[in-house]
């Protein structure tokens, strides 16, 4: 039996290598199991060889070489993969050891395994990681949340991995009881959706409306990288933009406009439709990839609907300033749609989300991380119970200033027949919350009408139920009254 390990870690796709690797170098021991063992001796003679990394064979070996309690995170495919593997591990553990679901889990599974593992004896933290490769290797933001008493046992581990922000401070920190730390990184995911649609409808309109070319493209997006766009996102947008193939020909032209996803942007929707927070923008940039993903029924479609196809005869340094500060408004809006989902959800589930912290954990290592990111941290530092972050003040003097540009880039998109589903999204999302009086009063009264689904009434307090007999034959039976 080789020496006792600090910790293991079962998986040795791209992202578990790179964190065990990077375990090693921060000075633990770690030990290794794949289930195809070719790929762990692989590994073992190439990237991790002379490091403090010992390989296993079996699930049995794997365990017993892990000083107890034994903290084993799992890089796994999530789903029933997940689970067997449990199922596999637990013969060989005892009371009080931890085991750590690394991959990106759906939150109610997460919330399901920690009830389990904890009602036998074991701790189990459901953990989002979010880097990709590079971050994996140099350092992740890592969110997670499950059974308290495994926090202080991995907290030294977690942080000393982790992307440092500027501050210095680690980009991890506990989220909270079962699916916390999952549910956190799923959102961090739609918000990522969000993010890259964003970005992708700003380029549309250089390309398509002012018809820049991908290397000048490439400076305006390195420019907004200096200013209030910073972030990860926006500066590989650039590097994209400015990468050339051999014969001098722009990458990015040559990419095939079909994208693909993985599901958390489709659980993140879900999750908004469960507890009735209008998730509006993130939704529509799910829906865009899967019409991207429709490109024989497009190029179909471009031969039989017609559109606009006015010429652009505007000043484009306008539109440019204009296109930056209406891309900045929505950003602020996707983040607000994302953060409200975050508190409703945690008040349904009883997690005391601490949202400043959130904020703070994405600042580096994630795919989102921007300096953007300070400012929500601040606001929720300021206001722990802010209810919307368009409420706090420094947010809603940014978008009172830009949502006149963000009207002009939409209105600019609709009249040159360009889609632009996000950036449409963020001004109706602003337009809607900002109404005092919406038309729902005579959606209310048609749903009344043909179901007797009752109203209330704007002269009676609220809570009260009312129905009409609309026909003159209808009867006193209601439907039940419910608000989502």
């Amino acid at each position: 039996m080789k020496k006792i390990t600090q910790i293991g870690v079962a998986g040795l796709a791209v992202m578990g290598e790179n964190l065990v690797l990077n375990m090693a170098d921060k000075g633990f021991s770690v030990a290794v199991y794949n289930r195809t063992t070719a790929r762990t001796d692989v590994f073992l003679a190439g990237r991790a060889k002379d490091k403090t990394i010992s390989g296993f064979s079996s699930v049995k070996d794997f365990v017993a070489a892990i000083e107890q309690p034994r903290k084993i995170m799992m890089m796994l495919k999530a789903g029933e993969v997940v689970d067997r593997f449990i199922d596999q591990l637990l013969p060989h553990l005892d009371a009080g050891d931890i085991i750590i679901d690394g991959g990106n889990s759906n939150y109610r599974d997460t919330i399901r395994r920690t009830r389990a593992l904890e009602a036998k004896g074991l701790l189990f933290i459901g953990t989002g990681v979010s880097g990709g490769e590079e971050g994996a290797l140099k350092g992740p933001s890592i969110m997670p949340g499950g059974s308290a008493a495994a926090w202080p046992q991995i907290e030294k581990i977690f942080t000393a991995i982790a992307a440092k922000a500027e501050d210095k401070e680690p980009c991890c920190a506990w989220m909270g009881p079962d699916g916390a730390g999952h549910f956190v990184k799923m959102v961090h995911n739609g918000i990522e959706y969000g993010d890259m649609q964003l970005i992708g409808e700003a380029y549309q309109v250089m390309r398509e409306i002012l018809g820049l070319p991908p290397e000048t493209m490439h400076r305006i997006f390195s420019r907004w990288n200096d200013g209030d766009l910073q972030s990860y996102l926006i500066e590989i947008t650039a590097d994209i933009l400015g990468h050339r193939e051999e014969d001098g020909r722009a990458t990015v032209d040559l990419i095939l406009d079909t994208a693909g996803q993985k599901g958390t942007g489709k659980w993140t929707v879900g999750a908004a439709l469960d507890h009735g927070v209008p998730l509006s923008l993130i939704s529509e940039s799910v829906f865009a990839r899967c019409i991207s993903a429709q490109k024989d029924m497009r190029v179909l479609a471009a031969t039989i609907l017609s559109g606009p196809a006015p010429a652009f005869c505007g000043e484009s340094e306008e539109i440019l300033h204009r296109l930056e500060r209406a891309l900045y408004c929505a950003k602020i809006i996707s983040y607000t749609q994302g953060f409200t989902l975050l508190r409703e959800t945690s008040l349904a589930q009883g997690w005391n989300l601490d949202f400043g912290a959130v904020a703070r954990v994405w600042r580096g290592g994630c795919i989102i991380r921007s300096v953007f990111l300070d400012r929500i941290a601040a606001a929720y530092t300021s206001d722990p119970n802010l209810v919307n972050l368009l409420f706090a003040p420094a947010f809603s003097a940014e978008v009172n200033r830009a949502q006149a540009d963000l009207r002009t880039i939409v209105g600019l998109t609709a009249s040159h027949g360009i889609a632009a589903p996000c950036l449409s999204a963020a001004l109706a999302y602003y337009d809607g919350l900002r109404t005092a009086r919406l038309p729902a009063n005579l959606l209310q009264a048609q749903r009344d009408y043909f179901g007797a689904h009752t109203y209330e009434r704007t002269d009676r307090p609220r809570g009260e139920f009312f129905h009409t007999d609309w026909t003159g034959s209808g009867g006193a039976t209601t439907s039940s009254a419910y608000t989502r």
